[in-house]
């Protein structure tokens, strides 16, 4: 192998045939580049790069980017003007996405690529994949993780209730549901559409709806159907020529019905029913049979208790058929027949003076002695007109020693305690007069 110094000396010696002055000329270390190169020029020309005065113009490999000069020269201390290094290009860190992160290969070096991923419940926003690029910046935009599932929440099963005896509502209570968050488990706010549990629920479906929200804005709904059902007997309905009155709805579990008939007639069956369990009505159907008035009784007093609490009693008394305030009594009242079943009016004549007096209620005729004890128990004058208003307690509350109009009639009954009672029955039932 031949030393340096053989070598040098034949370079030199090939310079001197061409006529070129390289005898004692200093050398710079050959230039190498890592991950770069270099173009150089010679002053001199020819082959050689490192002599003395060469510049040589550094440029780094694509990825690479200078450290150091762009141009070096070869000085007469047989060292290069500077120092140069190609570092590859580095992107900026990229941030770790809140409720996620990323994985890179090669860090964030050129041409690296980052692929980004979510915790559960969260869903990427953004390019999942970026690449370090020759500009030091990342492609596409970084992503982010953001909670776009809507929370979870179970409610109750459908709820069957039925109402407690004499109600119409049943009271109704269930455990409030919990939602829950996919994402970071915390929920902002619940929202009940409907009656709270513990409410008392009508007959019916009632609609109750859970909504909860999670700090992302999204909700999660669940709903559930209240059912509530009141055991009934099917209405009963007044009998005929009476009344009913009932507690409740009038034909739910437990509601009672009474019933009573108008002035004039007598019960008969049960006067009061009740729903029971099995959503049947107890006792027996009511009736309304016409009132049977006795004439046959030997004392006023017994006849007179037949009304008691039944009917108000018109009496009129006049000696003789023929007297003119009779005649135009009776005209008057026959057209208000109706204001008269209305107001449970029973009209009592009696007629002529005893041994030939004549009692009659209606169609039926009361013997002469019984008509005259009833003259005698109200303290009726005989020898003249009069009438008498007992109301139904017996009580004698009016007299008229003339004929009194329906119109004068009917406003004094009406101010009778148990009228205003029987006006009340009477509009809910709809009887009035036409």
């Amino acid at each position: 192998m031949k030393s340096p110094s053989v070598g040098l000396a034949v370079l030199l010696a090939v310079g001197a045939r061409f006529g070129l002055a390289y005898q004692d000329t200093p050398w710079c270390s050959p230039l190498k580049v890592k991950h770069g190169y270099a173009s150089c020029r010679n002053p001199h020309g020819g082959y050689y790069k490192n002599a003395l005065g060469t510049k040589c113009d550094i440029r780094c490999q694509k990825g690479y980017e200078l450290h150091g000069p762009q141009e070096l020269i070869c000085q007469s201390d047989k060292r290069w003007s500077g120092k140069v290094v190609c570092k590859q290009k580095r992107c900026p860190i990229l941030s770790m996405p809140p409720n996620g992160g990323f994985k890179c290969i090669d860090g964030a070096y050129f041409n690296s690529r980052c692929e980004y991923y979510c915790s559960p419940g969260y869903q990427l926003k953004g390019d999942r994949i970026v690449q370090c690029m020759d500009n030091k910046v990342w492609s596409g935009r970084p992503a982010s993780c953001v909670d776009t599932e809507p929370p979870r929440i179970q409610c109750p099963s459908i709820k069957e209730k039925t109402a407690e005896p004499n109600k119409l509502t049943a009271r109704v209570f269930w455990e409030t549901p919990e939602g829950r968050d996919t994402a970071d488990g915390i929920l902002t706010d619940v929202i009940l559409k409907g009656l709270p549990p513990g409410s008392h629920f009508s007959e019916g479906d009632h609609k109750i709806q859970y909504t909860v929200f999670d700090r992302a804005g999204n909700k999660g709904t669940c709903k559930f159907l209240i059912k509530v059902k009141v055991r009934r007997c099917g209405k009963l309905n007044a009998p005929d020529n009476g009344y009913i009155k009932c507690s409740g709805d009038g034909d739910n579990y437990g509601a009672t019905c009474e019933f009573s008939c108008i002035g004039g007639y007598d019960m008969q069956g049960s006067p009061a029913r009740v729903c029971q369990f099995n959503s049947g009505w107890s006792g027996t159907e009511p009736t309304c049979t016409p009132m049977n008035i006795n004439v046959g009784v030997r004392t006023a007093a017994a006849l007179l208790d037949q009304f008691y609490e039944k009917r108000r009693l018109l009496i009129i008394s006049t000696p003789t058929a023929a007297n003119y305030f009779y005649r135009l009594q009776l005209g008057m009242l026959q057209p208000a027949q109706c204001g008269l079943d209305l107001r449970h009016i029973t009209v009592i004549e009696l007629v002529g003076v005893y041994p030939s007096l004549l009692g009659r209620i209606g169609l039926r005729l009361m013997p002469p002695a019984l008509a005259l004890q009833v003259r005698l128990l109200l303290r009726i004058p005989h020898y003249n007109f009069n009438i008498v208003v007992v109301d139904k307690h017996g009580v004698d509350k009016e007299r008229y020693p003339f004929p009194a109009t329906p119109a004068e009639l009917f406003t004094l009954i009406d101010t009778f305690p148990l009228r205003k009672e029987d006006i009340k029955l009477q509009a809910e039932s709809g009887q009035s007069c036409p």
